[in-house]
């Protein structure tokens, strides 16, 4: 008979088989659950009356059957401390093909990755307990699938002041990250009919694939000095999607010419455009510039997220739709998750109003303006090694010289002695004959390790061909 039984606060299930007796069914139930792995070494049994009573069997039973699995080396007594498990008396076999430990960089470059270290957890805590205690019981129920109010106001007073975003809370749609909520819109977009989309190349080659997946064929629109070239745009093409504020890998901004060429596109042919402003807090040389969707609010889907300015663990995103857009965006967000978690929403909205936000973003820009001049003296000192982009974002992008070791090489050499970086080439449409380079991600490491993280850095990317 399946019986539970609790002690130190731990609920354990086992199977009471009394048709050998009531001991031999104990002790066979016990003996499996240390073999199974259920109650691992280390684990406290509860006392023998405590355990006898839950069971409805005598003391003395369990007593015998814990003296007997004493015996056997499955359990061992220590004095003040009860009984507790031993350790397996059959150890699971190995697998013959162990899973591979994941390799931890002792430098982590790799673009697009925030100082985690630097996460405000004095202020995540305030805005926690302040919303635990004004919490009512409705915040612990099922939840909203477009997210909750209080973020979405929040997010609309705050996009507008800081990124010129024109919204309100009911063009707000919250996701579990950009990922999720670039593959929810793609979804709406491929049943509405679109089949096309622009991708600025490079770009991201993983968001790339998710639009991909959903149903959308790629058209790539080449980046050079001044952004994606949107004269490319045609009318049979029904999204555009874009990183204008920061344009990742190159780190360009679009031209304000072609910001307004983007706009004519969309107004003219009845295409969308999807703004990734995925960095857009962190400009270092001036005022971050002002997010397309101000421009033409009915036209421009607008796409930030959390991960970078707090943490990707977050899983945190928001969308800002044109009003047509939110309703097929909401049921399609239902019907992948119903919601997203309440809790981190509330928290979040907290650190919004009470301007907690605007000072760790703050602190935090000062702090990547910092590492980012330093990664490009370095740059400037090394020969051959050419900076691009604006001073903003995360990352800095360094191309290559012709004559000096290719990408592949130097990404390898750099993994084997625990730096790691991303590559450009893997972000082109097409590889092939493309100009090689290396992102830098300068916000990852921890304040105290970034100087080290540099040396390693630039001690093997000049390291000589004939070494690699």
């Amino acid at each position: 008979m399946p019986n539970s039984w609790s002690s130190s606060r731990l609920d354990l299930h086992i199977d009471l088989d009394t048709t050998r007796g009531r001991r031999a069914g104990l002790e066979s139930a016990l003996r499996m659950a240390i073999r199974q792995g259920r109650l691992p070494a280390g684990s406290l049994l509860p006392s023998t009356r405590g355990l006898a009573q839950e069971l409805g069997i005598a003391r003395g039973t369990v007593s015998a059957a814990y003296d007997q699995l004493v015996e056997e080396g499955h359990l061992t007594t220590r004095p003040g401390s009860g009984t507790i498990v031993a350790g397996r008396a059959h150890p699971t076999p190995a697998p013959t093909r162990p899973a591979p430990t994941p390799v931890v960089p002792r430098h982590d470059l790799r673009p697009g990755l925030p100082d985690i270290s630097a996460f405000p957890t004095r202020a995540w805590l305030a805005a926690t307990r302040r919303v635990l205690t004004h919490a009512r019981p409705g915040v612990f129920g099922a939840g909203d699938p477009q997210g909750r109010i209080e973020l979405r106001s929040a997010l609309a007073e705050y996009l507008g002041r800081t990124r010129g975003v024109i919204t309100t809370p009911e063009r707000i749609v919250i996701t579990s990250g950009y990922y999720q909520g670039l593959g929810l819109l793609c979804g709406v977009l491929a049943a509405s009919g679109i089949t096309t989309a622009a991708v600025e190349d490079p770009g991201h080659n993983v968001f790339r694939g998710v639009v991909q997946r959903a149903g959308l064929s790629t058209l790539p629109l080449r980046v050079d000095a001044h952004g994606a070239r949107v004269e490319a745009l045609t009318s049979r093409i029904g999204a555009a999607m874009l990183t204008p504020s920061h344009q990742y890998p190159s780190g360009v901004p679009l031209h304000p010419g072609r910001r307004r060429q983007l706009c004519a596109w969309a107004r003219t042919t009845g295409g969308l455009i999807v703004e990734d402003d995925y960095d857009g807090e962190y400009r270092y040389d001036r005022q971050p510039i002002g997010a397309v969707q101000g421009i033409a609010p009915d036209q421009v889907v607008y796409c930030g997220t959390a991960s970078k300015t707090l943490g990707p663990a977050l899983r945190l995103a928001w969308i800002v739709l044109p009003p047509h857009l939110v309703p097929p965006v909401v049921r399609a967000k239902q019907e992948v998750d119903l919601y997203t978690e309440t809790l981190g929403q509330l928290v979040l909205a907290d650190l919004i109003t009470t301007h907690a936000y605007d000072r760790h973003i703050r602190a935090t820009r000062l702090r990547y303006r910092r590492r980012r001049e330093l990664l490009i003296d370095r740059a400037a000192a090394t020969p051959g090694l050419t900076p691009h982009g604006v001073p903003a974002g995360l990352h800095t992008l360094l191309t290559l010289p012709s004559d000096g070791p290719t990408e592949p090489e130097l990404l390898a050499h750099c993994a084997r002695h625990g730096v790691a970086l991303r590559g450009l080439t893997e972000l082109h449409h097409d590889p092939a004959d493309r100009p090689q380079g290396l992102l830098i991600g300068f916000a990852a490491p921890s304040e105290h390790t970034y100087p080290a993280a540099l040396d390693a850095l630039f001690t093997h990317l000049t390291t000589r061909r004939g070494s690699l």
